[in-house]
């Protein structure tokens, strides 16, 4: 009697040593842990793109809401956009100055270019 019970313990060492062993090497290959680690930074990668796309579209619909409620906003974003001038004003266009790109966070200049090569 004495003799199956421990002949039991032993398969059931051996069986979980087996497990263990193959538990062991699924998670140390190249699908194992390093895979679950590059999935987890790229799940993190998208939210903060997605968190900062979900930004620039709050701030997208706020600008519209802006331009629909506010016919002063609306004339110079046309403006602005077209380059018109009202009847009596001028613009001056200075060398070498930045220009103006439109960006989410509000206007901010544009880099500058890059020197000539000559």
């Amino acid at each position: 009697m004495r003799l199956k019970k421990a002949a039991g313990r032993l398969v059931f060492l051996i069986v979980f040593a087996l497990v263990a062993a193959y538990g062991y090497r699924t998670l140390r290959s190249p699908q194992g842990l390093p895979a679950l680690r590059e999935k987890w930074s790229e799940i993190r990668k998208m939210e903060e793109e997605n968190a900062a796309l979900e930004r620039e579209n709050d701030y997208r619909g706020q600008r519209i809401l802006k331009l629909k409620s506010n016919p002063s906003e609306q004339e110079l974003e046309i403006r602005k956009k077209l380059k018109l001038l009202r009847p009596g004003e001028t613009s001056f266009i200075l060398p070498g100055q930045p220009t103006r790109s439109d960006t989410p966070h509000g206007d901010s200049p544009a880099p500058p270019p890059p020197p000539n090569q000559d």
